[in-house]
């Protein structure tokens, strides 16, 4: 992943165009490359995304950069990697991301991503290029082994247009994820600044940097499962994401102390308590918004996968009972109904 950058605006630079003074700073690259980086939702101002590069900074501003890989992973050539698409029009696609599928060429992962896989069906010509030409329609990402939907674009404007929804919160994304131990109030909000942690460069952390983002995420639990030898039960939530940072619910779900069940980074790293899961239980199951060219009601829902299906169905006899919430989201997901 790449390297984050942090500035402190004084009054000497106070007024000047975001792209202007991030492309005169050192660290940083050309005045051209850091518009699109801020077009791509990759400059945070004050801990908010911001997506106009012509926004005059201020004294005091604190501003994030997220630096891509230094590596230049070059044209993105086309493979021919299955795609599940839910839903596609001349603008955009709905598709549900199988686990292991990287989003976009990195130091690692050249080749193989989802990335390839647009340009192999829609056409290198025919893919929005706004978060860059490593990444051809790309909105948001997922992380490797997180499942389920996503949304792409097949040009600029399109892609301009779905990000400026996420920014606004507009654009509704829910995951379901099992967590260890009992979470014992059925709803609630987690609201926090989210940056690099400090003693691990590959993780994130909860802090309260003045240069950390903000981090929401309010959870509703559908189901709880009672302890047995060895664990402390597990429950099983749905989190709607306000914001789209870096491992967010994953983070979130470890500063409340009820980690996500088979998280590699974040988790309690104890096999018998993972449920023979060997990725984090992390699935995205519904997309709402309104198309941004049609003014059509796009909703798309996207079944648990059969491994995250298959750890419910090894403590399906320890249920508690499903909350209201549970009652009407869990039958969606491709689980029996109590």
């Amino acid at each position: 992943m790449g390297a984050d950058l942090h500035i402190l605006v004084d009054a000497a630079d106070a007024g000047t165009r975001l792209d202007a003074f991030l492309g005169s700073r050192e660290g940083c690259p050309t005045r051209s490359a850091c518009a699109r980086l801020i077009e791509a939702g990759g400059v945070a101002v004050n801990g908010e995304t911001c997506l106009t590069k012509k926004q005059p900074v201020a004294a005091g501003d604190r501003i994030s950069v997220e630096l891509p890989d230094v590596a230049d992973p070059g044209v993105v050539l086309g493979e021919p990697i299955p795609l599940d698409i839910r839903y596609e029009d001349d603008y955009l696609i709905v598709l549900s991301k199988q686990r292991g599928l990287v989003c976009h060429p990195a130091h690692g992962h050249e080749s193989g991503t989802l990335a390839n896989a647009l340009v192999y069906h829609c056409g290198a010509d025919h893919l929005g290029l706004v978060q860059g030409e490593d990444r051809p329609g790309i909105v948001h990402r997922l992380d490797r082994d997180t499942s389920g939907l996503m949304v792409a674009a097949k040009d600029d404007d399109t892609q301009r247009a779905l990000q400026n929804l996420i920014r606004t919160r507009t654009l509704d994304r829910r995951y379901i994820t099992l967590v260890h131990g009992e979470v014992t109030q059925d709803q609630g909000t987690i609201s926090t600044g989210i940056a690099r942690s400090t003693r691990d460069r590959q993780k994130m952390a909860v802090s309260d940097d003045p240069f950390a983002r903000q981090a929401i995420t309010t959870f509703r639990v559908l189901e709880r499962f009672e302890p047995a030898r060895g664990d402390e039960g597990y429950t099983l939530l749905e989190c709607h994401l306000y914001t789209g940072r870096t491992h967010q619910i994953r983070v979130h779900m470890r500063h409340i102390k009820h980690p996500c069940v088979g998280d590699p980074l974040y988790g309690r790293g104890n096999d018998r308590t993972d449920l023979g899961l060997t990725r984090q239980f992390l699935h995205s199951w519904r997309i709402a918004f309104e198309h941004p060219v049609t003014g059509e009601d796009v909703r798309c829902q996207d079944e648990l996968p059969w491994d995250l299906a298959a750890a419910l169905d090894e403590i399906a006899d320890r249920s508690l009972g499903r909350t209201e919430a549970g009652d009407e989201i869990v039958p969606q997901l491709g689980l029996l109904a109590d």
